[in-house]
């Protein structure tokens, strides 16, 4: 193997992987000019170029062409689902300044804060169960799909089998036939009776193909803004009488009324670890003021990543204000999530209902708590969070139902929304 450049990628984690210049430990890429430097693409923030070079990189930068393509589409409103800051505060709270405003709490700050949370928490989530269901269409496509080498796929498998398994519970889906093979008929009839299906963040769209591998579908819309390898659209478009479209863009910016072939159709939204504030921006494309709600005939989407919430975009932010939670305690409850992934989520958290009140009794301060505390107390703000959403789907006409679809074992990450009109 011949000679690589020595620098360091910390994204990619590795070294770069072009061979030196001669005389040389790096590329051309990364050796340093003594007259130049390094700096940000004030476009694409993601990637680098030189100061000297800046001028003519903007003019060609390829996430210039993306967006100057997208703006003319007519599905693109800027902004249209990212909410309002009561402070007219555009931008987002990182990680970093949730864990600084937490720390610099005083003791009392802290223990009020605590006692909110299980106040909230025993009133609004004591009735969060278990739904954990395989429906009979999926079993065959769980032993196809299932590869035991790979863990983590089986852990996909295993999600997807219950989401949908739950959207059939709700009534959203309708069980297809059984042939004696244990495998599902699909007629053409059927196809063209069910809804369009709308997968939000639906990156490689595996959870739309499992889908439509079990229900059978006619018309697919996959909402993604990055761009994945190894996606199942080719799959996809290989079934008959399926019509698939990929639209590469932000939840944030998408008008779903302005997507002519979705206008008049009745549509299933469903995605699956959509990230913080994404689900948010979902249920407001979906269900929020201006939308054609009658054309949204169930959605189901599984949560993740409540850390990442914003308090300009949550959806029901006057749930919190009624509890006198404000914006700073609704950003520390945020940031409590990130706890709820740091311990052993077996047996210890079989009833946390009642274990709650033993462990969070004996807290004083956050220094003072333990891993096992902590986990605890990220469960009880992750379950305060999707209650509000839920409530919120409630308040705006939808049946609606809060479940952990599986155990946390599979995922820690597993509340499902689910909801039909």
């Amino acid at each position: 193997m011949g000679r690589r450049c020595t620098f360091w990628l910390p994204k990619k984690k590795r070294f770069c992987a072009y061979p030196p210049l001669p005389n040389s430990e790096l590329c051309g890429n990364h050796t340093k000019r003594s007259d130049d430097t390094w700096i940000v693409c004030s476009i694409d923030p993601s990637h680098t170029v030189l100061e000297s070079n800046l001028e003519s990189h903007l003019k060609r930068c390829p996430l210039l062409k993306r967006k100057t393509s997208l703006s003319l589409q007519p599905f693109y409103q800027k902004g249209i689902n990212g909410g309002e800051d009561d402070d007219d505060d555009d931008d987002d709270v990182t990680s970093e300044l949730k864990r600084m405003a937490v720390h610099s709490m005083s003791t009392n700050q802290f223990i009020e804060l605590i006692e909110k949370i299980k106040s909230v928490h025993g009133l609004m989530c004591k009735d969060i169960r278990e739904s954990y269901v395989v429906p009979e269409t999926c079993r065959v496509w769980m032993d196809q799909a299932i590869n035991w080498k790979i863990p983590f796929q089986e852990k996909h498998v295993i999600q997807q089998a219950s989401i949908l398994g739950n959207l059939e519970k709700h009534g959203v889906l309708k069980a297809p036939s059984i042939d004696s093979n244990g495998e599902p008929i699909h007629s053409s009839a059927d196809s063209s009776n069910t809804p369009a299906v709308v997968e939000f963040g639906a990156g490689r769209g595996y959870l739309t193909q499992s889908l439509a591998d079990c229900y059978g579908v006619s018309k697919v819309f996959l909402i993604e803004r990055k761009s994945y390898k190894l996606k199942a659209d080719r799959s996809l478009r290989q079934k008959e009488s399926l019509m698939l479209e990929r639209l590469r863009i932000d939840i944030e910016d998408l008008n779903l009324n302005a997507i002519e072939s979705l206008q008049g159709l009745p549509y299933l939204a469903i995605g699956k670890h959509l990230c913080g504030p994404a689900t948010d921006m979902t249920l407001k494309c979906c269900v929020g003021e201006g939308v054609a709600k009658s054309y949204l005939r169930g959605l189901s989407i599984a949560t993740c990543c409540h850390h990442l919430c914003q308090w300009k975009h949550f959806i029901n932010k006057g749930f919190f204000k009624s509890l006198g939670i404000t914006k700073d305690e609704f950003h520390a409850i945020t940031w409590f999530t990130s706890w709820a992934v740091d311990a052993d989520h077996g047996s210890d958290f079989a009833d946390t209902t009642t274990h709650n009140e033993k462990i969070l009794a004996e807290v004083d301060m956050l220094s003072n708590m333990s891993a096992t505390e902590r986990a605890v107390l990220g469960f009880m703000c992750k379950d305060i969070i999707d209650a509000a959403r839920f409530m919120w789907m409630r308040d705006n006409g939808l049946e609606s139902d809060l479940v952990k679809y599986v155990p946390s074992n599979i995922s820690p990450e597993n509340h499902l929304l689910i909801a039909k009109r």
